[in-house]
């Protein structure tokens, strides 16, 4: 060892006249490991008391919230009085109170379910009227023919003007606008000033082969006509209608309707030609001699028998 060494750093021999020679070194370092030892379980102890104490706060701070929590780890117990001062809160159970004015206005609803009571018995008396109103009735009287078969089918020219007397053609209408199909339109016939009321003119419906018929429709714009209708199995109508080849199918007959189901007499036999015959003519249709009136078919239709 050099002169100022007290430790071999070989074998670890103190040099003569330091610590080492007086104490061996191993009994040094066993009191230096003991106290470390007891130390460690004094820490260790301290330690456990710690942790143990800790765990019973968690177990209080677990059922008291959060925010009471923190409070408490405060040492100072005075602080805990400070937490009742937070009294503000009843302050906005005192505010909801005034709403629990508003709730008088439910008084007028009240006034307003009465009025609702009022409005079902009108109700009750409207469909009573409407049964009153028996409109199939009316339609049933004014159009008989429906219980009848189809009628027949003519052509425009079947139909012609029939004007035994020889009056002139020009106080005529169009024939054939009887059987178009529009009620709108029609044949017309002058009424003689000199006769009226009284007519001696009419239309002639050839079917072309003999046909048993039932009855005769007829639509004018002039109601108060009296007519009547004949019928000839001849292939030609009679020069007169009081030819005795015409037979008579209906009676004279005062026309008020302007539609005018005329039945004939004699369905059993067929017939060839029918004649629409025109006795009279309506007061409103006569005129006067510098203006004379006309008479109107506006449309013929022509039924078979059952």
């Amino acid at each position: 060892m050099e002169g100022a060494q007290e430790w071999c750093l070989q074998c670890g021999t103190p040099a003569p006249g330091s610590l080492g020679t007086h104490t061996p070194s191993w009994r040094s370092s066993a009191i230096v490991l003991g106290a470390t030892a007891l130390l460690a379980l004094g820490a260790a102890g301290a330690a456990y008391a710690a942790l143990t104490k800790t765990k019973v706060r968690h177990v209080v701070v677990v059922q008291v919230p959060a925010a009471t929590a923190s409070a408490s780890a405060t040492p100072p117990p005075s602080a805990t009085p400070t937490t009742p001062a937070a009294t503000p809160t009843p302050a906005p159970t005192t505010a909801v109170k005034p709403p629990k004015i508003p709730l008088t206005a439910p008084t007028p609803k009240s006034t307003t379910t009465p009025k609702t009571t009022t409005t079902p018995p009108p109700a009750t008396t409207t469909p009573t009227t409407t049964p009153k109103s028996t409109a199939p009735k009316k339609t049933a009287a004014s159009n008989p023919a429906a219980a009848l078969p189809a009628a027949l089918l003519l052509d425009t020219n079947s139909v012609a003007t029939y004007n035994p007397e020889g009056y002139p053609v020009e106080t005529f209408g169009d024939p054939t606008l009887t059987v178009d199909g529009d009620t709108s339109t029609g044949w017309t016939a002058q009424v003689n000033p000199a006769i009226a009321p009284k007519m001696a003119v009419g239309l002639l419906i050839n079917l072309n082969t003999a046909q048993k018929l039932s009855a005769l429709q007829l639509i004018t714009s002039t109601p108060g006509m009296t007519v009547q209708v004949f019928g000839t199995a001849a292939s030609t109508a009679p020069a007169a209608i009081s030819d005795p080849a015409w037979i008579a199918l209906s009676a004279r007959k005062l026309q008020k309707e302007r539609h005018t189901l005329i039945k004939l007499s004699d369905s059993t036999k067929a017939f060839r030609v029918l004649a629409l015959w025109i006795t009279g003519a309506p007061p409103a249709s006569i005129g006067t001699p510098t203006s004379p009136g006309r008479v109107s078919v506006n449309e013929l239709e022509l039924f078979p028998a059952k």
